[in-house]
């Protein structure tokens, strides 16, 4: 089982001096200590239970330039990018620069956003559930035909290209998809035709365990109807539990997960807190434990 590390709070303390280098050091350790995905937020506010829009934010895909240039080896994605944050066409177009300026480490964590007001403060406009829906699929046609041989026009019920030119291209062909979220109608049936990664949200206990196991089911469902190989999808999930203070039950824990079909769980720092030491002790106490399951 692969180990990811979701960087969602810049807030830590001394962060109006330390932010920068707290930053850079905690992708290091995650690089070298062979953390596998490395995740920033997409959002311009920070969310309100983690200390609302007046806690320090960096916008996403700038950070994933700069974690391009500072690691060698993890990869690098939003968690998630919301589809009303930029014009589908030009997401396409910085996510595969990402990818070619970090020698094939992008993914597109993509997602049907929900902060709106983030939305309202910057003027952005935030359309209906439905909508967000219907222009997320769009979205993942469009980057599906950007990062293809196909450079003519497409033509959606919410965006019109004349020419989906995009060069350099990815040197894999694409970038990988990630859709996050278990809505199990729309999301899932999405992760089913578009994507390549799935994540989904766990927590300790029976609870969280049965959640999984059941949206995955929908998944697997999704798969069948579709014609899509389910095994072929990687499963991954953010999981909000205790992890440093009791590292056995932790693995335990993962032991379950991964009987199901979890390959990689991503965590989070705790907010207000050094994320130097706490990576270190992921890297040192954990990785290795956890790549045996």
């Amino acid at each position: 089982m692969d180990l990811g590390i979701h960087y969602f709070t810049f807030t830590h303390p001394e962060w109006e001096t330390t932010l920068t280098d707290r930053f850079t050091e905690t992708a290091r350790i995650a690089d070298e200590g062979g953390v596998s995905l490395l995740t920033v937020m997409d959002h311009w506010f920070q969310m309100l239970h983690a200390g609302g829009p007046f806690e320090p934010m960096l916008e996403g895909y700038t950070s994933l330039g700069y974690l391009a240039g500072v690691t060698k080896n993890v990869r690098l994605s939003l968690l998630v990018t919301g589809v009303t944050y930029r014009h589908p066409g030009l997401l396409a177009k910085i996510v595969s620069t990402v990818d070619v300026l970090s020698r094939e480490r992008a993914m597109l964590g993509l997602g049907a956003a929900w902060y709106d007001r983030e939305h309202a403060g910057l003027g952005v406009p935030f359309p209906s559930t439905a909508e967000r829906f219907e222009r997320l699929e769009e979205t993942l046609q469009i980057c599906r035909q950007m990062w293809s041989d196909n450079d003519g026009a497409y033509r959606g019920k919410h965006y019109q290209l004349e020419e989906t030119i995009n060069l350099p291209q990815p040197r894999r062909g694409s970038v990988p998809v990630m859709i996050g979220g278990g809505g199990e109608q729309k999301t899932l049936r999405l992760v089913a035709e578009y994507g390549q990664a799935c994540n989904l949200f766990g927590a300790p206990g029976a609870e969280g365990l049965e959640t999984i196991r059941h949206k995955l089911e929908v998944l697997r469902g999704h798969c069948d109807r579709l014609g899509t190989d389910y095994d072929a999808i990687e499963k991954t999930m953010l999981f909000r539990g205790e992890v440093l203070g009791d590292v056995d039950t932790f693995l335990s824990q993962m032991q379950e997960y991964r009987a199901l079909g979890i390959s990689l769980v991503a965590l989070t720092p705790t907010p207000y807190e050094n994320p130097v030491p706490w990576a270190t002790a992921l890297a040192e106490k954990v990785v290795p434990r956890l790549r045996e399951i």
